[in-house]
């Protein structure tokens, strides 16, 4: 049970829906009345209007975030024996999808403030083999794209940013996803702009590109039955479009609340004993996809704050140079310090656009009472699990 019965859920996708309840019903039921499921009006009209907010040329729609990264590798040309280099610290689908394109995963070690790809160690990593390199703008934060580039560009190397995270987040005041050849999102429900279901996309400003990532995505034909290639089938429902399209009109009144959020988490836990706080480098404006601490004893934080009832989530508790799936390279914690310190440490707190002023401050004074020691009994003993799992 937890203290005072008081709940703060991680994120409330229920509260969100319903304060857009009514065009997000009539958006579906408009959906069903004309039976556009798939292609059709409803998603041309998302990728046009995703594609002006993002800055870019052309949007790309597909099923997920994991396949927006595969189709766009396969379409820059990604094939056996290349290297792509990818951050140590990520979500899978970062790298999974270099893999499955026969590709080498060169990892690289993260930023220690950041979270991000380090782009000092890049450099060491590139070889005659090497052909992209991939920045993930985790957790919202943006990546150091003008080093990235300077790299890159001389290299002959691609980039594809990884913004799954990072719906609108500026580098030196421009969007991330606008410094590279394409840039993959997710709108896995809990994401900053986040579908009812699996949804993702490409953008990018180049047209051949776009051309080529369109039609494998649907099997290898722009128009039906005409298939210049051998593709995969991986298209967005026009149900996910159309409620996407009606969250992608409040998406910046909820990427500045976000932002709010953060500056009270940044001012109120600010010198609380133990606790390490996300640092934004300069010129970068993150959008707080999430909001993550570090502390030494990770684990009996969480626990205090899951018996005060607030939910919290590691991301990711693995480094992905240590997954078993990549056990054959043999890595040493010694090859990514970075990476390896901050997986035993990081918590994400609670952050989500309807989250009120009392239930911030709520788990403010909750933390600042296990940093000032203040525990009850049961705490004291650890006799609280730590909450499991991937968001």
């Amino acid at each position: 049970m937890a203290i005072n019965d008081v709940y703060v859920p991680f994120s409330d996708l229920h509260a969100q829906y319903l304060t857009i309840k009514t065009d997000i019903d009539e958006a579906i039921a408009e959906v069903i009345r004309t039976s556009a499921f798939i292609r059709g009006p409803f998603v041309e009209r998302f990728e046009s209007a995703f594609a002006e907010l993002m800055n870019a040329q052309h949007c790309v729609s597909c099923a997920n975030g994991t396949d927006s990264l595969y189709i766009a590798m396969h379409a820059l040309g990604v094939k056996a024996g290349d290297e792509v280099i990818a951050p140590a610290h990520s979500w899978i689908s970062t790298t999974e999808t270099i893999s499955q394109l026969g590709a080498k995963v060169v990892f690289c070690d993260t930023d220690p403030d950041t979270h991000t790809i380090d782009p000092t160690k890049i450099s060491a990593l590139i070889t005659p083999r090497t052909v992209g390199i991939v920045p993930v703008h985790l957790f919202g934060q943006p990546a150091d794209m003008d080093s990235i580039m300077a790299l890159a560009r001389p290299n002959g190397l691609w980039v594809l940013e990884d913004c799954a995270q990072a719906h609108l987040a500026r580098y030196k005041g421009q969007l991330v996803g606008t410094f590279g050849d394409a840039a993959s999102f997710s709108f896995y429900p809990g994401k900053n702009l986040g579908a009812m279901g699996d949804a993702g996309a490409v953008t990018t400003n180049d047209a051949d590109l776009a051309r080529r990532m369109a039609m494998f995505a649907r099997h290898g034909g722009l128009t039906k039955g005409d298939h210049q290639i051998e593709g995969i089938n991986s298209r967005l429902d026009g149900l996910q479009a159309a409620i996407l399209s009606v969250k992608l009109r409040h998406l910046t009144h909820w990427t500045h609340a976000r932002q709010q959020l953060a500056a009270v988490y940044q001012e109120r836990l600010a010198g609380i004993a133990g606790v390490r706080l996300p640092v934004v480098a300069q010129g970068r404006e993150p959008v707080w996809h999430l909001y993550v601490i570090r502390h030494e004893r990770r684990d009996a934080l969480a626990a205090h704050l899951k018996s005060r009832g607030i939910q919290t989530v590691v991301n990711y508790p693995v480094a992905l140079p240590f997954l078993p799936c990549y056990k054959s390279l043999s890595h040493q914690p010694s090859d990514f310090p970075n990476a390896h310190h901050d997986q035993s440490r990081i918590l994400s707190l609670p952050i989500f656009p309807e989250m009120t002023h009392e239930q911030i401050e709520y788990v403010a004074s909750s933390i600042a009472a296990f940093g000032n020691g203040t525990l009850n009994t049961k705490e004291a003993h650890g006799d609280c699990m730590m909450p499991s799992g991937n968001f």
